[in-house]
């Protein structure tokens, strides 16, 4: 076992299907390094705890060298206790007859709890990643119901850069590790824009590699707006291996520096960057620094094709964020 401390990661919704991808991976020193020891905060509701210790048996049984501790449970304050990172995964799913505005009430509630256990009990320097959806205005459930750091609250949309970068390479004809720089401004949800103009593909830009420019505005924007409902189509159960690699994708990015002239996708509190409103969780390139802070890429050319995708993402968050604070009586 390496000297250094531990990265301690709680981990709530841990013997979920993407829990269940995401831990293992953890464990092994796939995220933080081959020297770097994890302890792992495994949090579950009560119909899942027995479930979970079966996970915690498995974590045993694979004997990772890497993992210093294991803590199983139901109780937020301890599952959250001395964290460095947490990982929020579990949330209601939307079921038949639902409305956007019944899962953020229903939600909420739950993010109400968790913000407010992470500033009783994490680390003063935790860093959270939101995954369960709707995972931007979850997020800033969180942040604002624990008051935590406006720069330490995250949520995910590596999943959608993942698959953007995948269906670019694929109609260029290259492997997905010649596609860079793809940014998912906005929700993470059927507004997302995915953008192709800044990208580049074998080290030019997207829209030369790719002569097809129609296919970029009219199939590729929807094709990743609507691939979570395609997977679920397809398997009759929506992303979970996927969504944990994404995840771990991100922890890893905010956690080593980001390659010189990279950038990776992750939504953050907005501050008025590119004229999008202020106060709202909300997909941006972003690079981390040598240090372990992070930044807005700036600079990036929008042209109007752009700026109206981004207009329509940006008005679903506002919406959500107002929907959610009517729905909590939570002023966000």
């Amino acid at each position: 076992m390496s000297s250094r401390a531990p990265i301690r990661v709680a981990v709530t919704g841990a013997a979920g299907n993407i829990g269940y991808a995401a831990i293992f991976r953890l464990a092994s020193g796939a995220v933080f390094g081959p020297d770097q020891p994890v302890a792992l905060n495994l949090i579950e509701v009560g119909p899942g705890l027995d479930a979970l210790a079966g996970v915690r048996m498995e974590l045993e049984d694979a004997a990772f060298p890497l993992l210093a501790d294991v803590v199983t449970t139901g109780d937020l304050d301890e599952g959250f206790r001395g964290a460095d990172w947490c990982l929020l995964i579990g949330a209601v799913p939307r079921k038949a007859g639902m409305e956007r505005k019944d899962l953020l009430g229903i939600n909420g509630k739950i993010f109400v709890g968790q913000g407010q256990a992470i500033a009783r009990s994490a680390k003063p320097t935790v860093r959270v990643l939101v995954v369960g959806n709707p995972c931007n205005t979850n997020a800033l459930i969180a942040l604002r119901a624990g008051g935590l750091g406006e720069d330490r609250v995250f949520a995910m949309t590596r999943l959608d850069e993942n698959r953007a970068k995948a269906m670019l390479a694929a109609k260029a004809g290259v492997h997905v590790s010649a596609v860079r720089n793809v940014g998912i401004w906005g929700n993470h949800s059927a507004t997302q824009f995915p953008d192709f103009a800044n990208a580049t593909v074998g080290g030019k830009p997207a829209t030369q590699a790719i002569a097809d420019h129609a296919w970029l505005r009219e199939t590729f924007i929807p094709a990743v707006q609507q691939r979570g409902a395609a997977v679920i189509k397809a398997r009759g159960a929506s992303s979970a291996a996927s969504a944990a690699n994404a995840a771990l994708d991100t922890l890893r990015s905010l956690h080593f520096p980001t390659p010189a002239g990279d950038w990776h996708s992750v939504a953050v509190l907005s501050d008025g960057s590119y004229g999008i409103a202020k106060g709202v969780i909300f997909g941006f390139p972003v690079r981390t620094k040598a240090d372990g802070s992070w930044e807005i890429v700036q600079g990036l050319t929008l042209d109007a094709f752009a700026r109206e995708k981004v207009a329509i993402t940006e008005k679903e968050l506002l919406e959500e964020r107002a929907t959610a604070s009517e729905a909590l009586g939570l002023a966000l």
